[in-house]
């Protein structure tokens, strides 16, 4: 069986010679100067892999990051950094620390497999003990004398490795609590309690390497977010994306998965979904409910009613990537909001060609 192609290491995603690395070094560092973004190994990371060009899903987000924001979020940069430049590394992080979980919950199986085999030693060597109650030869008191000290010393030993193994047992849980904690870190988003960026990309190549039928993707952008945190301040700006995920939450259907794309724009992946009036019926639900949210202003006790959304629907089709299908969705998106927002857009098919 053939293996499956191994993923390029950190260093072979820049297989460039010193003249090209240079060339690529001399376009990023006014890129970087153009948009006022701190000079950092992280944004020269970025922006290197963004004039090198081998990521346009990259590419894409920090064209609309710059659009977007006046100022380049770190925390943004961060995340990019870790989606697109030391993803594989993650990833095998995450693969290790699983194999790491599987060795010990092994071995302490097998040691209290052996644990179990010592008691059953220690009964059949008490019986039998029991048994011997007349002496056969001369010595048999001695010997048997030694085998009494000699269990009673085994049962001490194993009652102190008892007690190490119930510590190791203890520990071990709460090495399994620290690894699922740092999981779920690495694959939530910290403010909406979604599914980060990353955990989404990898969850929709998943649903598309299978079949794809009643496979869905719903995109949705808060309207006139910029505005909102220009006005309100990004505190305010946070505690709506907060509600918003909290909505997603309590909406999704089963085997839905909800997710934080970026900024102010969610997803969610809908599975038995097999047509556009379904995912449609499951937008119309989340926007009626994010245009109903009620967030009020503290330093005013003003209440905002203005939180709307725009939808852009795509079902999946045989031969989807995951750029094909996120461009379908993310198009449509962009044609509720020139229609004027607040409102849904399917992606329509692309027409078939006549001769």
């Amino acid at each position: 069986m053939s293996q499956p192609p191994k993923a390029p290491s950190l260093l072979e995603l820049y297989p460039e010679e010193t003249r090209e690395a240079a060339d690529l070094l001399k376009q990023a560092v006014p890129q970087m100067v153009r948009h006022d973004i701190p000079p950092n190994p992280v944004h020269y990371a970025l922006w290197y892999s963004y004039c090198q060009g081998n990521a346009p899903e990259l590419n894409r987000r920090l064209d609309k990051i710059v659009k977007d924001f006046t100022s380049f979020p770190p925390e943004t940069a961060v995340k990019l950094f870790r989606e697109f430049v030391i993803r594989g590394e993650l990833e095998e992080a995450r693969a290790g620390q699983q194999q790491v979980i599987t060795l010990v919950d092994d071995i302490e199986v097998d040691v209290q497999r052996s644990v179990s085999g010592s008691q059953h030693y220690q009964s059949s060597l008490s019986q039998g003990l029991a048994a011997l109650q007349e002496p056969i030869v001369d010595d048999l008191p001695g010997v048997l004398s030694d085998l009494q000290l000699s269990t009673q010393h085994m049962q001490e030993q194993q009652e102190k490795f008892l007690y190490r193994l119930r510590s190791a047992q203890s520990e071990i849980q709460n090495l399994r609590s620290q690894l699922e904690r740092a999981q779920a870190a690495a694959t939530l988003d910290s403010l909406t309690h979604v599914f980060n960026r990353h955990a989404f990309t990898r969850l929709l190549e998943q649903a598309l390497a299978g079949d794809t039928k009643g496979l869905a993707l719903v995109m949705l952008d808060i309207d006139h977010f910029k505005q909102f945190n220009d006005q309100y301040g990004h505190p305010l700006g946070d505690r709506v994306l907060q509600h918003v995920g909290q909505l997603m939450r309590e909406l999704l259907p089963a085997r839905g998965v909800a997710a934080r794309y970026g900024g102010e724009e969610f997803c969610v992946i809908l599975q038995d979904c097999f047509d556009l009036e379904t995912a449609g019926e499951f937008a119309e639900q989340l926007r009626l409910k994010i245009q109903a949210l009620r967030v009020k202003v503290r330093s005013t006790d003003k209440i905002l009613d203005s939180i709307t959304a725009s939808f852009g629907l795509a079902l999946a089709e045989t031969g989807d990537t995951f750029e094909s299908l996120v461009t379908r969705a993310d198009d449509a998106l962009y044609q509720a909001k020139r229609n004027g927002r607040n409102q849904i857009h399917p992606s329509t098919p692309e027409p078939a060609l006549t001769a």
